[in-house]
């Protein structure tokens, strides 16, 4: 599992100063960023010749209210490890611990010319397997 403490700020919430929908998964995304960053490979990632990772499904839920100002942790686990294919699950916890929201995005390696399904590039199937939960 991967960690990361966050602040909501008022710019990620509505007029009533609750999170943005949308906010969950620009979030979310930033600590799977931070994740990949945390990995120190040795070829970039974000813009590889070999390959690509695009996200190809999305999903979340909202069980309690996020406000400007509270403190998380976003706790990150690999939940599916396939030959071509992750799945990332990012829970959401609030200072008393309790589960506030919940999501998951679902990345396919894909060969950078073709767009054709490849294998997970083995150095980054290590990394994630050190995050399987």
């Amino acid at each position: 599992m991967f960690t990361i403490k966050r602040r909501i700020n008022f710019y990620d919430c509505d007029p009533a100063g609750i999170l943005f929908y949308a906010k969950l998964f620009e979030i979310s995304h930033s600590v799977y960023e931070e994740m990949i960053n945390s990995f120190k490979l040795k070829e970039n990632y974000w813009s590889n010749e070999k390959f690509v990772v695009p996200i190809i499904k999305t999903d979340g839920a909202y069980f309690k209210p996020l406000k400007a100002g509270e403190n998380i942790s976003v706790n990150l686990s690999v939940t599916l490890l396939k030959d071509s294919s992750f799945e990332l699950t990012y829970e959401w916890i609030d200072k008393t611990g309790e589960l506030v929201a919940k999501a998951r995005t679902v990345h396919v390696f894909v060969d950078a010319k073709t767009w054709l399904k490849t294998e997970i590039d083995a150095a980054v199937r290590t990394a994630l397997e050190k995050h399987i939960y």
